[in-house]
């Protein structure tokens, strides 16, 4: 590909090379190979279920653990709420009634955003005025602000937003002795809403909780971002006649997850919040999958300088890298080739019961060198052949994740090392008016983690309360009965 100078200049202020430049525009070319799925990860066969006893022991390890250790909550914040709201904008554009428009309409004093909402509010109101109101800047704006910043939940003292919710649990399950680290990943354009929110609610909720609060904010990284290509794969260009440059999806967010510099990492998205008096399951989960990471960590560095000092059982090992870490070996490996499976990053996923649609979840899939091991694989990545595979699946993949980003001698490791590069996704986007092929990174916890050891536990429903449309939050999850 045959790029000017003024072009690789561009390239290089974006923080990327002609190289991955080029390789992306392959990889436009050629695609990305499915995900090759051999069958879904079930309670039989790769996901643990634990007993009330089991999971006060997981606890009570995690708690002893947290006492002198540094423990993160990162919470991917940075996407607008533009899906949230999709139904609505489709209203608004077509003037078609839909579901969701009718529900929010219909029990729109029920939202917690409702006595913001009011002011804005013409006298005998339409129903377009409504959502007009709601989503643009004749009223609250929310179409244009991200879901951390929209008030989720109505309290006796007022309305809390999905970053103050963080902040509790946070407080619960995320303590390193007397402070609370929460890491968000966030758009530069929602800085300043972040910031002064954060400025105006630390305070209080370090009072309230007797703890310090150690916010810190990262934004996507620009070398992360992709080139977009037309339809026939050339560089697609703007008006200017630069090249379009685009953010490469949430699986960009590992180099922001590199730079975290912790012992135990804690991964939940930012709509994925319930109301306090229903977080119990939350809190109690949460440290029952920390504790089964700080038990397998243990082990595994057992292990590891069992083999360096020579003294290693390699039948235990082998058994166990079956058994506990989900990797089904064909035969026995060589001493150096179980220490490197042994050495890498871990993380223990919560999975929930699959009650709706077959989609992405916890799946057993082989890898080029014939290694079938545990992977959270999207539905994207499924060939079309392979999607009946999907109705046995016993369970999905609610994104909640303990991570372990250390080695044995407490280095950190570099995770963009464990990144499998194949597992990205290419979609078909437009850019005034003219259409564009655009390409995803591999996912945060799918291809960007998929040479991770991966264990998967289940956890209960009530553990996952997302928004994904606006009217979830008229559910018992958020507060209204």
């Amino acid at each position: 590909m045959m790029f000017s100078n003024t072009d690789i200049q561009q390239i290089k202020s974006h923080g990327l090379t002609l190289e991955t430049i080029n390789k992306q525009i392959d990889n436009f070319k050629s695609g990305f190979p499915y995900a090759n799925i051999v069958k879904p990860a079930t309670t039989e066969d790769g996901v643990i279920v634990c007993s009330d006893d089991m999971a006060e022991k997981y606890i009570n390890i995690y708690d002893e653990f947290a006492k002198n250790h540094k423990i993160v909550k990162f919470v991917p914040a940075s996407g607008a709420a533009t899906r949230m709201f999709k139904d609505l904008f489709d209203f608004i554009a077509t003037g078609t009634r839909n579901e969701t428009t009718d529900k929010t309409i219909s029990n729109i004093d029920k939202f917690a955003f409702w006595n913001d909402l009011k002011p804005f509010l013409p006298q005998n109101a339409t129903d377009t005025d409504i959502i007009k109101c709601i989503l643009t800047d004749s009223g609250v704006n929310y179409g244009n602000q991200p879901k951390g910043l929209i008030p989720f939940h109505k309290y006796p003292e007022y309305a809390k937003t999905p970053i103050e919710e963080h902040l509790t649990e946070g407080f619960e399950y995320a303590k390193s002795g007397d402070t609370v680290n929460i890491h968000f990943t966030i758009s530069p354009e929602h800085k300043h809403g972040f910031e002064s929110l954060l400025n105006r609610v630390i305070p209080q909720y370090e009072s309230k909780c007797g703890v310090k609060y150690n916010i810190s904010l990262s934004e996507q990284k620009s070398c992360t971002d992709t080139i977009a290509v037309n339809m026939d794969n050339t560089p697609f260009r703007n008006d200017d006649g630069t090249l379009l440059f685009r953010p490469a999806g949430h699986g960009a967010l590992i180099q922001n997850l590199n730079d975290i510099d912790a012992d135990l990492i804690f991964i939940k998205n930012i709509d994925n919040v319930t109301i306090e008096s229903l977080r119990g399951d939350t809190i109690k989960y949460k440290k029952m999958l920390a504790g089964i990471l700080v038990d397998i960590q243990k082990q595994i560095f057992n292990f590891i300088q069992d083999i360096d000092n020579n003294r290693a059982d390699i039948n235990a090992i082998h058994e166990f890298i079956i058994t506990k870490i989900g990797i089904k070996l064909a035969g026995k490996l060589t001493t150096p080739e179980y220490r490197d499976i042994l050495n890498r990053p871990i993380r223990v996923c919560g999975v929930v019961k699959n009650t709706g649609a077959p989609g992405g979840g916890p799946f057993w899939v082989k890898n080029k060198n014939g290694m079938i091991d545990l992977q959270i694989v999207e539905s994207s990545q499924i060939a079309p052949e392979s999607k009946p595979i999907m109705n046995d699946s016993e369970y999905f993949n609610p994104v909640d994740l303990v991570c372990a980003t250390k080695d044995f001698q407490n280095n950190k490791f570099n995770l963009t090392n464990y990144i499998d590069e194949e597992t990205g996704f290419i979609s078909e986007k437009s850019k005034n008016g003219m259409p564009l092929r655009a390409m995803e990174r591999p996912g945060l916890w799918n291809g960007a983690m998929a040479k991770w050891n991966t264990v998967f536990v289940a956890v209960p429903g009530s553990t996952f309360t997302p928004v994904k449309v606006v009217s979830d939050l008229l559910s018992t999850a958020h507060g209204i009965k």
